[in-house]
This record gives structure tokens, C-alpha cells and sequence, in this order.
């Protein structure tokens, strides 16, 4: 929509404090408070660093894309852009500037969507390639009376492909009168092809902080008595959208007949108290179950949304963790005094592992919210959820904290607790598992080794056993090779220089000779491989692994920490073992 702005205003319309006419029509704060000029732009810094410093050295992209979530001011920068290319001063000598007059005939025309040579269009209804060819057979002529002929489309990411592909000519080499400003809330959906011909601009969410500062102006503007808490309320609701919060702001303007508090806002909003949010999520992790459901039951029933109530725990305990991971964030100016309070007295009994836990099962428990026939049960199950697991050991604790006396403990914590006690009062475990360790950290046979040359220099290595062949295949980068090795070769003798194999049925014809080649290739020792007319017992090398691997699988399976903690967790099983050396 256009800026319909009182033409005896200033050029900035944020900065007045003119109380309107009894006889005009009311306008909203949205409308009645958008920035007429760059320097009224909140939350947007590097835009307008950027756009003054191209205006001041008459750099100006001849396209412009900007981008952002709704309500960050896209649509008011494109006209902001559009009067400061027009602008001609209030002496009618000026040129293209950063703040515009907002009294030149351009500036007034712009303002109230009637200049014609300032063309604003709406992709989201206009979608068609007609649309942009009608567009298009206008580029070519000259303004009528302004400097430049902007065209400013809306929602740019609508356009057909077609549309798109019409506007390409003439966006790449567009007349030297013509300036293209677009806006989109969806990037992505926008052709490369178009993006890389316009200069990008992309619009943050602007901080609660600016926000609340940016209301409390326009509180005392309209002579509205509203409270600190409940300007946050307001802001923290708009989400960085400056156009969502300015809507809320007019609706409890509206709604409000004395001082606006913190309560007004929340009623308005849906909101659980903030203090009684903390303390159902302290009786929550507390296992306090009952003085839960209490406090939820008087919320609900004061008229408090079952999910913006949850996603005010989901904040809470973000907030929490942030506490945890460093209390420098409590020095924050813009953060409530309760939320502080609460929070570091909270945030010092909890660890990471409850609050990480918490927010799984709220998180979980705001998807089942929302899709379940009752809100209000679905909200009360989560609540019991998060209350019962929060008596709940972790496997650390459920090995290592003896139960405590007078306290329900599960009973897989008494039966873990109980195992972990008889473990630390036994004579340490000796088994054959320790004897393979201990094998294992005993210094083996080098299986290559380093031939010197005449001068003493290391020259090639040798294998001095058949695991020295395997080991030689992989400095080799010989996969083949060494796959046959691992799975189609059973070893009958070994010697320096001549071994004897006995092939598989799935190892290919010819490996014997293969192998020979491959050592004589890569060592200075003169080898022999040929097959063996007898028959090997030896199993392959990948056999002898499994083998090593089921013996060490059972072993392990009779460690009592091991037979304890399998007690303890019904159905586990070992996945791995790893052989420590010492």
C-alpha cells in the first residue's frame, strides 16, 4: 500500500509530534510511523551505511533486491530509495539524496502513490508475463518529470518463469533513466539469473532492544501511558518485525481505557505469567507434579494459550542454558529484572544434561500439542512426561550415585547403584581379556623390515612374516592385492624369500604368480610364491580376525561390570571392542 503522509508534514514521519486532525481519518501506527527517510530507518545500519555511501559517490546500481521477513521495512526502503533518487530540494535545485526534503513536488507526489512516473506493482497478484511486458514497453520512454522512472515490484518471487525470463533483457541493460527495486520475502525462489543482476540488500530482524526503545517513542508520541514490561511483551511478540509489533501496540492502545501493564499485554496475547511459567517448569524438573498441573490448570483457566504457554517454557529453558554456559549474559540492560532473578536461581541447581532434556520433550511435546483433538490434555501429558523424567538417573548416575535413603528411587537405578557398589568393593577382574591386553601392549615382531644400503641409508623394507606382506600392499596403495591377501589366501609356510599358500576356491587363477611379481617389484629380496600341494589348516587372515573377535565377544560377555550392566539395561549389547594398549 501506498504512503498516504499529510503533505504538510516533515520529511520524516517518525519524527512527528504533530497530534492529527480531529476531522482526518485515523491511521494506523504502521502507517502513521513508517520512516520517510534513511535516517529513520531502525535496525538497519549496514542498509543505510551502504545506500548513503552510494548516493554520496553517486555509485547507484541501476537494479536493487531487498530481502527480509515481513514487517522489516522492504516496501518502505524501496519508496524511501525511489524519493531519494527524485528529490530535487525545497529550492528545486537538488539532486539525488539521503534525506529527502518531503516537501518538493516529487517528494509529495511519491508520498501519496500518485507520482507517475514511480511505478509500484504487486507481483503477488500480477503474475503473468503480460504483466511484465506492459511494464517493459514503458522502460523506454523518458520520465515525464522526474529524474528517474522507478519501478518498485512487490513480492518479486511470485512471477512466472516466463516473467521472469521476459524481464531479463531489460534488467541486464536497462535505459540510464530507469531503476528497478525489488522486494521478496522468499530468496530463494527468485532466479539466479535475476539476483546477479541487481544489487542484494538483506533486511535483519531488528533487536527487541531497538524495538522496545523504538515503541516507548511512539507511546509517549501518542500520549499513552503503557509499562517497560509491557513494551517488552510487545516486542518479544513481534519477532523483529517492526509492522507486527506496531499492529500489537495499536491493538492494546485500543483496548486500554488507564495504564497499560505487563497484565493487559498478556491477556491480549494469550501469555502465562512470566513468574508463574518459572515456577511451573522449577516444580517440573523438581518432580513436583502435582503443584504443576495446579499452576497449569489456574493459567488455562485465566486464559492463558496452551502453546504459547509451552513455547514460553521452550524460551525459559533456552534462557536457562544460556545462563549456564556463561552468566555475563545477566549484565544485559534489556533483560527484565524476574528473568534474571529467576534465572541464575534456577540455572544453579540444574545441570546441562536436564535442561538439554527438558527441551527435547517440550520441543516433542509442541508438535504433539498442536496436531492433538484436546490442547489442553496434550499439554498435561507433556507436563507429567517432563515431570517423570526428571527423577530419571542418567546412565552415568544410575552406575555411580548410591539411592538415597527415604527417597523412591526406580528400580533400575537401585538394581545399577546396587551392581556399581558390588563392583567397587571386588578384587580387580583378572580374565582372559586382561591377558590379551597385556599381550596385546607387549612389543610384537617388526612384520617389515628396513634394509640398509652400502652407505647405512635406509632403503626398502622387507616382510618378515605374512601380516609384513599385507602391511607392504597398503603402502603400495595395492587394493586388489591386498583384498586377495586378507580373503583368499590360507598360509602354509613362510621364509624370507619363499612362501608357500594355499588359495581358496574363490581366489583368482594365477595369484601365486601375481604375488611373487608384485614382492620382487617392491623389495630387494628375490621371492618365490608357489601353491602348496598340501592342504592347509590355517585359516585366511580376515578368518583369524573373526576368530580373535568372537573370542574376545565372549570373554567379554562374562566381565562382571559387563554381566552387571547388562542386568541393569535390558536387551543391551556389545557392539565393540577396543583392545587398550598400556
Amino acid at each position: 500500500m501506498a504512503d498516504t503522509s499529510d503533505p504538510q508534514q516533515s520529511h520524516s514521519q517518525t519524527d512527528n509530534d504533530q497530534v492529527d486532525n480531529s476531522d482526518a481519518a485515523y491511521r494506523v501506527l504502521a502507517r502513521k510511523y513508517r520512516p520517510a527517510a534513511f535516517s529513520t530507518l531502525i535496525g538497519q545500519d549496514t542498509l543505510v551505511r551502504t545506500l548513503s555511501n552510494a548516493f554520496k559517490s553517486g555509485r547507484l546500481a541501476h537494479a536493487f533486491v531487498l530481502t527480509g521477513v515481513r514487517g522489516v521495512g522492504k516496501t518502505t526502503t524501496a519508496r524511501i530509495i525511489a524519493r531519494a533518487l527524485n528529490c530535487i530540494g525545497a529550492d528545486g535545485k537538488g539532486g539525488p539524496t539521503t534525506e529527502p526534503c518531503g516537501v518538493c513536488d516529487h517528494c509529495l507526489a511519491i508520498a501519496e502513490d500518485r507520482h507517475v512516473d514511480v511505478l509500484e506493482m504487486d507481483a503477488a497478484s500480477r503474475t503473468g508475463v503480460d504483466d511484465i511486458r506492459e511494464l517493459i514497453d514503458g522502460v523506454r520512454y523518458r520520465p515525464t518529470s522526474a529524474r528517474y522512472k522507478v519501478y518498485i515490484i512487490d513480492e518479486v518471487h511470485m512471477l512466472s518463469k516466463n516473467a521472469f525470463n521476459a524481464l531479463l533483457k531489460t534488467l541486464e541493460e536497462p535505459p540510464e533513466h530507469v531503476k528497478f527495486i525489488f522486494a521478496t520475502t522468499e530468496i530463494r525462489k527468485v532466479p539466479v539469473t535475476v539476483l546477479s543482476r541487481c544489487q542484494r540488500f538483506d533486511l535483519n530482524r531488528v533487536d527487541e532492544k531497538i524495538l522496545s526503545q523504538h515503541f516507548i517513542n511512539i507511546a509517549a508520541k501518542e500520549n499513552v501511558d503503557i509499562t517497560e514490561a509491557a513494551i517488552q511483551l510487545v516486542a518479544r511478540a513481534a519477532d523483529g518485525s517492526v509492522r507486527d509489533g506496531l499492529s500489537l501496540l495499536d491493538q492494546a492502545f485500543s483496548e486500554a481505557t488507564s495504564t497499560i501493564d505487563d497484565t493487559h499485554i498478556r491477556t491480549m496475547l494469550g501469555l502465562a505469567d512470566r513468574s508463574l511459567t518459572f515456577d511451573l517448569i522449577k516444580n517440573l524438573l523438581s518432580a513436583n507434579i502435582q503443584d504443576a498441573l495446579q499452576s497449569f490448570d489456574t493459567q488455562y483457566t485465566d486464559g492463558a494459550d496452551v502453546v504459547a504457554m509451552m513455547e514460553d517454557m521452550l524460551e525459559i529453558i533456552h534462557w536457562l542454558t544460556r545462563i549456564k554456559i556463561s552468566k555475563e549474559i545477566l549484565n544485559a540492560t534489556h533483560i527484565p529484572e524476574i528473568e534474571k532473578v529467576k534465572g541464575l536461581e534456577m540455572a544453579d541447581g540444574l545441570n546441562m544434561g536436564h535442561l538439554a532434556r527438558a527441551w527435547q520433550i517440550l520441543l516433542k511435546g509442541l508438535a504433539e500439542v498442536r496436531i492433538a483433538p484436546s490442547q489442553k490434555q496434550a499439554m498435561e501429558m507433556v507436563l507429567v512426561r517432563l515431570a517423570y523424567a526428571s527423577t530419571l538417573p542418567t546412565p552415568e548416575e544410575a552406575l555411580k550415585t548410591p539411592p538415597s535413603s527415604g527417597a523412591p528411587v526406580p528400580a533400575a537405578t537401585v538394581s545399577a547403584n546396587t551392581a556399581a557398589t558390588s563392583m567397587s568393593s571386588a578384587p580387580p577382574i583378572s580374565s582372559p581379556i586382561n591377558a590379551t591386553k597385556a599381550a596385546a601392549s607387549s612389543a610384537p615382531v617388526a612384520a617389515l623390515a628396513v634394509i640398509p644400503d652400502d652407505q647405512g641409508e635406509p632403503q626398502q623394507t622387507v616382510p618378515q612374516s605374512f601380516k609384513g606382506v599385507l602391511e607392504l600392499a597398503d603402502q603400495h596403495r595395492n587394493g586388489m592385492m591386498r583384498t586377495h591377501l586378507l580373503n583368499d589366501v590360507r598360509l602354509v609356510h613362510f621364509e624370507v624369500g619363499r612362501i608357500e599358500i594355499q588359495p581358496t576356491e574363490n581366489a583368482p587363477t594365477g595369484l601365486a604368480g601375481q604375488l611373487t611379481e608384485f614382492l620382487n617389484a617392491h623389495t630387494p629380496v628375490r621371492w618365490m610364491v608357489v601353491v602348496s600341494k598340501k592342504t592347509s589348516s590355517d585359516m585366511t587372515l580376515n578368518e583369524q580376525r573373526q576368530s580373535e573377535k568372537d573370542v574376545l565377544f565372549a570373554e567379554a560377555g562374562q566381565e562382571k561390570l559387563i554381566t552387571a550392566v547388562q542386568n541393569v539395561f535390558q536387551g543391551s549389547k556389545i557392539i565393540n571392542i577396543d583392545v587398550l594398549k598400556t
